[in-house]
Order: C-alpha cells, then structure tokens, then sequence
C-alpha cells in the first residue's frame, strides 16, 4: 500500500546542497561570507540525516500490510521531515542574511519556501492521521491522495534555496564540510524529502 507513497518520494527533483567552486581569494569580504556559510552548515548534516532516514522509513514499509503501522509510520516521517525543514530554516534565519549583494532577499525567500515545505509534511503527517485503518479500500485511496500530495510538493520550485547558493555563497558554502558531498563517490546530500533515497519499490 506504501508503494505509491515511495515512487513520489524517488519522483521529486532534489534541492542539492553540496556545490562545486574555489574559494575566493581570502579577503575580508570572504571572510564574512565562509563565516556565514560556517554558521549555516555546521547545522544542516543532522537536519539532513533526519530527512534521509524519514525516506528510508517510508520506503520501507512499501509492503506493510498492517494498516495502523504503516499509518504510524508514514505520520512520524512526515512529522521528522517537517521538523527537519523548520530547523534548516531557523539555521538560515539565525545566520542573518549573507554578505553579498541581495543577500537578505535571497534569505527572506530562501527562509519562506523552507518553513514552507515544513508546513506542507505537517499537513501531510495530519492527513495520514486521519485516514480510517479498519477500512482497508478507503485507507488505500486515502495513501494515493496523499501520495499526489507528495508528487505535487515534489515538483515544487526550490529556486529560492538555490539562489541563496549562488557565486560566492556557494563557493563557501561548497567548503564547509556540512555541505558538502560525501565522500567514496555517492550522492550530494539533499534538502528535499522527495528526492531520490536509495531503493525504490
């Protein structure tokens, strides 16, 4: 029943983190910008570990047949994706804008599409809590609405995250090791819950 729930999940585009760039040329303007991009990532691998294990929960309970677990399943995921989301937006927020031309717009919108997102896996996680377990028909229709949900969020522009990463924001953010790809050749890590996580169903 869970199945449709992880093909939106491995469907959705990822919001990258982890991007390429030299680091500028040590100046007092680099300075700031790497010690805000330190501010920043220093929180965000925890956030990130959240989110990959709230996927791999949901991916597997793909073929749970017991209705009331897979219900408390996919609510705690949500919840931990949600609450994930609000924490890498207060790491933005309390980091204050970046010193770089715009940088305080490019928080502002960076900071509402996140509290954004953790909103909507708040009101995933409280649709999933409603959907009637006795009834397996209903419960499963229930799963696919949900699952458009997802597709929906998935397909959501993360323009405004990404243009935080932009030039030399970017390029600092890209050094600090909270940003950064892990290492033996697998993917960047990904701030969004519907990117892909490993196996699908």
């Amino acid at each position: 029943m869970n199945k449709k729930l992880v093909a939106a999940l491995s469907g959705g585009a990822a919001l990258v983190l982890a991007l390429t760039g030299c680091g500028g040329d040590g100046d007092d303007g680099d300075k700031k910008v790497e010690s805000w991009a330190e501010k920043v990532c220093g929180d965000m691998q925890p956030q990130l570990k959240k989110i990959r294990d709230a996927n791999a929960a949901i991916q597997g309970a793909a073929d749970e047949p017991d209705s009331k677990k897979l219900q408390q399943t996919d609510s705690q995921a949500f919840q931990q994706i949600s609450d994930a989301y609000r924490a890498l937006g207060k790491s933005v927020k309390d980091a204050g804008a970046p010193p770089v031309d715009d940088g305080e717009k490019a928080q502002t919108e960076a900071l509402k599409d996140l509290n954004a997102r953790s909103r909507a896996y708040e009101d995933l996680k409280t649709a999933v809590d409603k959907l009637d377990t006795k009834d397996k028909s209903k419960f499963a229709k229930g799963l696919n609405g949900i699952a458009e949900e997802l597709n929906k969020l998935g397909k959501n522009s993360d323009d405004a995250f990404k243009r935080l990463q932009e030039g030399e924001v970017g390029e600092a953010m890209a050094k600090q090791k909270g940003c950064q790809r892990p290492s033996g050749g697998a993917p960047a890590p990904s701030l969004d819950a519907n990117a892909p996580a490993g196996a699908s169903s």
